[in-house]
């Protein structure tokens, strides 16, 4: 190996060490860390975060970039030049300073966001928020293209390709197809019961379930562990390092699906190749692609009834008074009603894109300055009424639910969406391949996972969605196929 590249591979070895330093704040943050420690931690995390840029930034990283680029190169190492150059690339346009205060902004901000929701005041968090789409705001404006929208730019960070346009689209088709067949199921008038799934289900008994659910799926706790966060998530210092988070909940499907869905984050990361770990490929290709994973895990294979069929009467065993008179018919149908709610981390398996709609709509004229921050709440509120029929009665039931703006992730919201009809694409191509529902009946996950580790995971971002969209199921993306998903299930459990 040349020692251009053994250069190269020091100085980014360096900064990814930063970066796993500020993960790791990050989650002692949302997990451990004393109330009373946020601001001197984030000021740490200015700190590390300066140092990061001058070394991402530094003139010797971009003539070794460059001269690396016309080498010759095994797949793996032009992975790993192709990411560590598009981060360059980005951070080079920004101002070291604004970026520093930036990242100790948001490291404050998580904080500030989970006081406002305890104490159902918006007006805690909105100067917060102010200040954070204003950096957004600038950021983007330095990165952007010559006639490039803002919120574009902020798209592209998380599912690089799909513009506003192409979104206005894919969103247009669920509005078409999803709004009417909503309408038609809550004509039925049908209530499927669910009251059994709340109740005494004792936070102990809930843990030792989402231990056993993450490990049945294919999460490997020997590289990974589980904590409680107010707003469940997944991060990832490396593949051998991967940090999950739940929460519990008198409704134990909630907390149930909220681990199946970190799970599918965490088999991802924990399925990167070992070659590309602790490097700038050593990440999920796109928030999308990562969506598809948990969305999948949780919806394809977590709501399918032959998935409970040996896993049911592990449920009754740990809660034998809650379910034993349950049947598994009257628990799977249970657990796909379809129930529009405030909540759209608890929202059935319909109506979850309608809550990203919503969010979509008010980030795009929140960027564009056709509302301001204080307007949030009660936009937020018009629009559940319009796409699904209620109001939030509080703001943590509203615009307050969702830490992602504290983090800065706007943007992010539509690569659940995203996800949710990749994991249809990629499901149904997986059954021409494999009978999933057998592999499901005799808990043989294994194989499913390592299907998805061969031709996603390993990867990193060493391929971008489209890419492995199209090498996997031998198509570009067919919004369709999600909608499709929809209605042959919903149409079968309600007969519309």
């Amino acid at each position: 190996m040349s020692k251009t590249w053994e250069e190269l591979k020091e100085r980014l070895a360096e900064a990814r060490a930063l970066e796993e330093a500020m993960i790791l704040f990050e989650w002692d943050n949302e997990t451990l860390a004393p109330p009373a420690a946020m601001d001197q931690t984030a000021r740490t995390v200015e700190r590390l975060s300066g140092t990061y840029f001058k070394l991402m930034t530094d003139k010797r990283l971009g003539e070794l970039l460059d001269a690396c680029e016309s080498q010759s190169l095994d797949e793996d190492q032009q992975a790993i030049l192709r990411a560590a150059k598009k981060k360059r690339e980005e951070l080079v346009k920004l101002p070291k300073e604004e970026y520093e205060t930036y990242t100790g902004l948001t490291a404050r901000a998580s904080s500030v966001w989970a006081k406002a929701r305890e104490a159902e005041d918006f007006s805690q968090f909105a100067p917060v928020l102010e200040e954070i789409l204003s950096y957004k705001k600038k950021f983007a404006a330095c990165k952007a293209k010559e006639g490039q929208e803002l919120y574009d730019v902020m798209l592209d960070d998380f599912e690089e390709g799909f513009s506003m346009e192409k979104l206005d689209r894919f969103f247009d088709l669920l509005k078409q197809e999803l709004v009417p067949l909503l309408r038609k199921i809550r004509e039925t008038g049908e209530r499927i019961p669910a009251g059994f799934l709340k109740g005494d289900y004792p936070e102990e008994k809930q843990e030792e379930l989402a231990r056993f659910l993450a490990e049945y799926v294919g999460f490997d706790f020997d590289r990974g562990v589980m904590a409680v966060s107010a707003h469940p998530f997944t991060t990832a210092l490396h593949n051998h390092d991967v940090r999950l988070t739940t929460h519990y909940d008198s409704w134990v499907d909630h907390s149930l699906f909220s681990v199946i869905h970190e799970s599918g984050h965490g088999i991802y990361e924990q399925g990167i190749s070992d070659s590309l770990s602790q490097t700038a490929a050593g990440e999920g290709t796109s928030m999308g692609m990562h969506e598809s994973q948990s969305r999948f895990f949780e919806n394809m294979i977590g709501r399918n009834r032959a998935f409970w069929e040996p896993v049911y009467p592990k449920l009754q065993e740990l809660f034998p008074s809650q379910l034993k008179d349950v049947s598994l018919e009257d628990f799977y149908r249970a657990i796909n009603r379809v129930e529009p709610g405030p909540i759209r981390i608890e929202a059935d398996e319909l109506t979850y894109s309608l809550h990203i709609m919503v969010r979509y709509e008010l980030e795009k004229v929140l960027v564009a300055g056709e509302i301001s921050v204080q307007e949030l709440p009660e936009r937020w509120a018009e629009k559940y009424e319009e796409y699904l029929g209620i109001r939030p009665e509080t703001v943590s039931q509203g615009v307050l639910q969702d830490i992602h703006w504290s983090q800065g992730s706007i943007g992010y919201f539509p690569s659940y969406a995203l996800g949710s009809a990749f994991a249809a694409q990629i499901y149904a191509h997986m059954e021409t391949e494999m009978d999933m529902e057998g592999l499901m009946r005799a808990g043989r996950l294994e194989v499913i996972r390592d299907y998805l580790r061969e031709r996603i995971h390993r990867y990193g971002k060493g391929k971008d969605s489209r890419t492995l969209l199209k090498e996997m199921t031998g198509k570009e993306f067919e919004p369709a196929c999600y909608v499709e998903y929809l209605k042959k299930k919903f149409g079968r459990i309600y007969g519309v």
